[in-house]
């Protein structure tokens, strides 16, 4: 059975609030210039407000929508069915839209909204719903969907009074999240459960206590509610998050770690790397010097290695490799959550681009736009950067693997054997190993490509699939599992530098690995004697996650 307490406050876990985010009291929206802060920021309770003239453009394509309809025009999910049923016409509609001819309309959106309402799984968390219906709101305002102006103050008002359908978390091959979306149109009409209040509860009931009206869909409202990415968005966002802190502390728990081994900052030079100045080396390493400034390994050392092994020498460019999946990944989500997604898409004033052609001069409607089937469902430019970033985290993650068995090797540090501490007989860190050599086998399964996956359906019409949610998914969970071994990590290079303070009491540590040490060790002390380590590891992943 479902905990919903715990989906609704352990939500609250799933990424720290950055001081934007926690400064924000209103996000004005307006279809182009939402932030990804300010989509947290109203996750976590900032107020919505519509922009006037975002508000006019939805009033104005809906009006273009109808106009469509009413002139009989075939529009996908407006005048013919969807999927395979779009040969299917739903009614016909010349020069007037009658009684009829709208009753007709509000009966199929129902039916759409109750028959692609079939996910699976535990319910998505209540912050990242709230991310996807900012999301969502913000596309919609792009004045490009054609769905009725209540539409898009409905989602408003669930943000701002907190109203929060409940959303299956499984159910996507990630060319728009139809069966996971159409549950928040589902607890519009009243015909579904919501979070409120901090209990699951039917949305009539909810709606009811803050005052808000059902929706009554019409026209493209239902294709428009339920055929988009936000929900698989909202997690990729969420992976970005995760691994941007994951990559903020990684030059620090490295540096350590470089310290611990007694190890050559030769490889992070100006001199050797701009022979090759790949994208973003010049970042990372410039950022591992810094992490040094201060360090003893600037010294002279007669028991220092020329040369240390590769998953030290080569950090650096995992790392940017990283930084640039990283900004990829920024860029392409910045995008998404700024344009509609939509098919068909409203286009209001639409170029007159290819217009001489009958072909395209059927989607004209007068001079006021047209309504043109699109692919802007399609995401995979987020899903492949998603996955880009799994795989370069995935590299991450091996030397930093790598680096915390050498460690533990005495022939490279010339410290005692898996670091144990004088008058330990035990085994130290002989055993803890198989815990991050785990984690990185998971991390490279996770790591594959999904986006090319599926089966097709729908007739053999819907045969391309991106699974931007699994991606995502898998992404977040290559974060946790690094989180782990960052952790481990920064178990062994702590115990290493402890162990050669012993010998040289006056090591001298960088100035910001200085500070993370002092920091860690508040958290989790030297092991002097064999113990349970397992709440070490818990408060170590805790410790990276947090820093």
């Amino acid at each position: 059975m479902m905990n919903y307490k715990n989906i609704i406050l352990g939500s609250l876990a799933l990424g720290m609030m950055s001081g934007s985010a926690l400064a924000m009291d209103k996000v004005v929206l307006d279809g182009q210039h939402m932030t990804q802060e300010q989509a947290w920021a109203i996750a976590d309770g900032a107020k919505v407000v519509i922009d006037k003239k975002a508000n006019s453009d939805l009033v104005k394509a809906h009006e273009l929508l109808m106009d469509a309809a009413r002139l009989g025009k075939p529009v996908y999910g407006l005048t013919v069915g969807v999927g395979l049923n779009k040969d299917q016409k739903l009614f016909t509609a010349d020069g007037k839209l009658s009684d009829a001819v709208l009753k007709a309309s509000e009966s199929f959106n129902y039916s759409t909204l109750r028959a692609h309402s079939s996910a699976v799984g535990e319910a998505v968390p209540v912050r990242l719903t709230r991310v996807a219906m900012a999301v969502r709101l913000n596309t919609i305002l792009s004045g490009q969907t054609g769905v009725q102006p209540y539409v898009a103050e409905l989602y408003k008002e669930y943000l701002n009074k907190g109203i929060t359908p409940v959303i299956p978390s499984q159910g996507t091959v990630g060319e728009a999240d139809i069966l996971m979306a159409s549950h928040v149109g589902l607890a519009m009409i009243g015909e579904w459960d919501v979070f409120y209040k901090g209990k699951r509860v039917a949305s009539t009931k909810a709606m009811k206590q803050a005052g808000v009206k059902p929706l009554k869909p019409i026209g493209k409202d239902a294709l428009s509610i339920l055929s988009n990415n936000s929900v698989a968005v909202a997690y990729a966002m969420k992976g970005y998050r995760e691994a941007s802190q994951l990559m903020k502390v990684a030059p620090t728990v490295f540096s350590l770690s470089l310290e611990g081994l007694n190890g050559n900052v030769s490889p992070f030079l100006p001199q050797t790397n701009d022979i090759r100045p790949f994208p973003y080396i010049k970042e990372a390493t410039g950022e591992i010097l810094d992490q040094l400034d201060g360090s003893y390994l600037w010294e002279l050392n007669s028991k220092r290695s020329l040369q240390d092994p590769l998953s030290y020498r080569t950090t650096a460019y995992t790392f940017a490799e990283a930084k640039k999946a990283l900004a990829n990944l920024n860029e392409v989500i910045d995008v998404q959550i700024n344009h509609s997604d939509d098919n068909p898409g409203v286009v209001l004033n639409a170029s007159k681009d290819y217009t001489q052609f009958p072909q395209v001069a059927k989607y004209l409607i007068a001079d006021k736009g047209g309504v043109f089937p699109t692919t802007n469902f399609e995401p995979l430019p987020v899903a492949l950067a998603v996955e880009q970033l799994s795989i370069a985290l995935t590299h991450v993650s091996h030397n930093s693997v790598m680096r915390t068995i050498h460690l533990s090797d005495d022939h490279f540090t010339k410290l005692s054997r898996f670091l144990s501490a004088p008058g330990n007989k035990g085994h130290a860190f002989g055993a803890i190993q198989k815990n991050f050599v785990d984690m990185q086998v998971r991390n490279k399964q996770l790591a594959m490509p999904v986006s090319y996956d599926g089966i097709p359906v729908a007739g053999n019409i819907e045969d391309t699939f991106t699974n931007l949610k699994l991606a995502s998914d898998n992404l977040i969970q290559i974060v946790d599992n690094t989180e782990v071994i960052f952790g481990l990590e920064l178990l062994h290079s702590t115990q290493a530098i402890d162990l050669r303070k012993l010998a040289t009491p006056k090591l001298k540590m960088g100035k910001a690995t200085n500070k993370m040490y002092k920091a860690y060790r508040q958290r989790v002390p030297f092991v002097e004697l064999d113990r349970p380590f397992t709440p070490d590891i818990k408060a170590s992943s805790e410790f990276v996650a947090q820093y």
